[in-house]
């Protein structure tokens, strides 16, 4: 049976939570893997997601220790829920990009150095987290690293990702908008660091369960470029997980992945009109990459690549919105999407407007 893509996505906003909401914070991130942390609005993001979408529900979720904060995708931070984390950390470490001739030099570190950086690093963060300077001080009084002091203290923060990637670092709290550092360990949930294969099957399982019916480029996308995994260790995995637990179907006649477990689902899905306000960098888009013409007109990619915040109908980029002042919440309606819907404009318009905690005033121009 060839599913529509149509399905696909109606399925696909279910499993998002954003036809119905979620129950928790960590329940969101959960599915999607991860939410970026500075870019966007994590909040917003996340709290859209939510059945019941208090404030403070995703700094709630972190103080628990249910989410953390840490170097994943891209070099960039992330929300990723603990007990998760450590599976998409264990996939970033297979590219061992420390051990880089250029890494070893400039740093002036072996590999056979990590192990002992990391025993400092987690003795510095035993005891609870550690505002930048400290946590520099503390690393660079054992002998061997005193030479890195800069580095450590260095606005990229490249040395700290390594660290990071190994499960030895996570930010801490910012009371006063300044960086600190703690141990993932601190978190109840946290459970380390798996075998690497292990773990690359498990973020294959997981990402075809928030994103499928996937296509193999989905995947390379998340894992390969995403993480750094390696196309070669993608395709293994993948082939591994498509023999256990996932089946290939037809998405409009072309060739997708989807867990054995969800087929009759997504088969049984019926297309939906629903239309959908998202942040700016949502997971919605860069799950599948902005390349997914699926989900993101061609015409459009490079309007959502630089971070427009996204009107979706049906699951599909039909626009993009901003929140002015005065309350003004002015939407771009591409012709493409077909005449705008007005009530289901007005509706998810109220719904903004509780999230953010002001009436906004809905305006609609072509684009």
């Amino acid at each position: 049976m060839t599913i529509s893509s149509a399905q696909a996505l109606a399925w696909r906003l279910g499993r998002q939570h954003l036809l119905s909401g979620a129950a928790t914070a960590h329940e969101v991130v959960r599915r999607l893997g991860a939410v970026p942390a500075w870019s966007g609005d994590a909040d917003l993001a996340v709290r859209r997601r939510l059945a019941d979408p208090a404030p403070g529900a995703v700094a709630a979720a972190v103080a628990a220790g249910d989410l953390i904060r840490t170097f994943a995708f891209r070099g960039s931070s992330h929300l990723m829920a603990a007990d998760e984390a450590g599976a998409y950390l264990a996939v970033r470490t297979a590219s061992r990009q420390w051990a880089l001739r250029s890494w070893q030099e400039h740093y002036d570190l072996r590999p056979d150095d990590w192990p002992a950086l990391l025993d400092a690093v987690r003795g510095a963060l035993a005891d609870g987290p550690l505002d930048r300077e400290a946590f520099a001080a503390a690393v660079t009084a054992v002998p061997r690293f005193a030479h890195l002091g800069d580095a450590l203290l260095h606005p990229s923060m490249t040395l700290l990702k390594p660290i990071a990637w190994h499960g030895e670092l996570c930010f801490g709290p910012s009371p006063d908008g300044r960086p600190t550092f703690a141990s993932p360990s601190a978190s109840p949930r946290w459970r380390g660091l798996p075998d690497l294969d292990e773990a690359g099957r498990r973020a294959v399982v997981a990402y075809l369960g928030a994103y499928g019916p996937a296509t193999r480029a989905n995947l390379h996308y998340w894992l390969a470029e995403g993480l750094s995994a390696g196309r070669r260790r993608v395709e293994r995995w993948t082939d591994e997980v498509l023999r256990d637990a996932a089946t290939e179907v037809a998405v409009d006649g072309e060739p997708a992945l989807l867990l054995r477990e969800h087929v009759a689902e997504v088969e049984a899905a019926e297309p939906t009109d629903a239309v959908t306000l998202l942040a700016a960098h949502d997971q919605w888009v860069l799950g599948p990459g902005t390349a997914d013409e699926r989900v993101v007109p061609a015409a459009r990619r490079a309007g959502v690549t630089r971070g427009a915040a996204l009107v979706l109908r049906g699951g599909v980029v039909a626009g993009t919105w901003a929140a002015g002042p005065g309350g003004a919440l002015d939407v771009t309606w591409f012709a493409e999407a077909g005449s705008p819907p007005e009530d289901a404009l007005d509706a998810e318009a109220d719904r903004l407007g509780t999230l953010l905690g002001r009436a906004l005033d809905l305006r609609v121009g072509p684009g």
